[in-house]
């Protein structure tokens, strides 16, 4: 496939599609957007920030780009990237918008699928509302010098500078689904891939981290509003961390880092050996066709 950056974006203040004109995006209202010269655009105004800056910390992209990189979730991204271009019309365009893509691992390894994958064109936009993870994603694109760059956003998945009906295929893998606006922007029929740690998932570390483990909270079967179920499966293996710097890298990119106690992290920064096991549920949701 061919691959190219997706570039039909919108403004967040009102929605009008952007231009890119120079070093800029522009709306016809004038808002304009630089595009940073490590190719990412931030499409995040302050009335949609929470917080000063939001999103992943610099820290914690930092070990999420070195657990990643190491091969640890190879596993999952195959399985993300054989979902993603199932069913797709020989020789058609792919718009696939990853919603909180991180550092961009999940969509590099997307991409090399993608060219592998015979006739037609993938366009891939990934969006996150972390500067850090978006910066990390940019300067890690490494077919930006072949000139078939991935499109990389600072952005929120409650407000998608993307238009209305406009996806193929869109990714929540471990984030905040927004459903409302995911079936916004996707097409109908469009495919949701949400990926979601199972009960099982990193049970070993959690173990060493916490006094006790809480219930697994029930699992939801009722498709969210506008999708209908279009699949699902669970993907489990071994996974052996043979170093201190991986099991902190691991510690340091999920949300166990901060719920954990000090007493809990200290247990784990004196482990030179870990075993875990790696248990992810990969559902697919198809949009709805729109009502009448």
């Amino acid at each position: 496939m061919e691959l190219r950056p997706y570039d039909r974006l919108t403004c967040p203040l009102d929605g009008l599609p952007l231009e890119r004109q120079g070093g800029s995006w522009r709306c016809a209202r004038g808002h304009a957007f630089d595009q940073a010269a490590q190719g990412y655009v931030n499409l995040l105004p302050v009335q949609q920030k929470r917080s000063r800056d939001p999103g992943d910390s610099k820290e914690m992209v930092a070990a999420r780009r070195s657990f990643l990189n190491a091969g640890h979730y190879q596993p999952i991204a195959a399985a993300v990237s054989r979902l993603t271009l199932a069913e797709r019309p020989a020789g058609s365009t792919l718009n696939c918008l990853d919603a909180g893509c991180g550092e961009g691992y999940y969509l590099r390894r997307l991409a090399e699928a993608g060219q592998a994958a015979g006739p037609g064109r993938l366009a891939i936009l990934g969006l996150d509302i972390s500067k850090w993870a978006v910066l990390a994603a940019a300067r890690q694109d490494r077919f930006a010098s072949q000139g078939q760059g991935l499109a990389w956003v600072v952005g929120s998945n409650a407000h998608l500078p993307v238009p209305d009906g406009e996806m193929d295929r869109l990714l929540c893998l471990f984030g905040f689904p927004v459903y409302e606006e995911f079936a916004r922007v996707l097409k109908p029929g469009g495919l949701l891939l949400q990926v979601d740690a199972g009960p099982g998932h990193l049970l070993q570390l959690r173990e060493v981290i916490y006094p006790s483990l809480k219930p697994e909270k029930p699992v939801s079967l009722q498709p969210p509003p506008g999708f209908t179920p279009a699949g699902e499966e669970t993907l489990a293996y071994p996974l052996a961390l043979e170093n201190q710097e991986a099991i902190a890298s691991l510690l340091a990119m999920t949300p166990h880092q901060h719920l954990a106690g000090a007493e809990g992290r200290a247990r784990a920064a004196r482990l030179n050996r870990l075993e875990v096991d790696v248990q992810v549920r990969l559902k697919l949701w198809r949009r709805a066709p729109l009502a009448g």
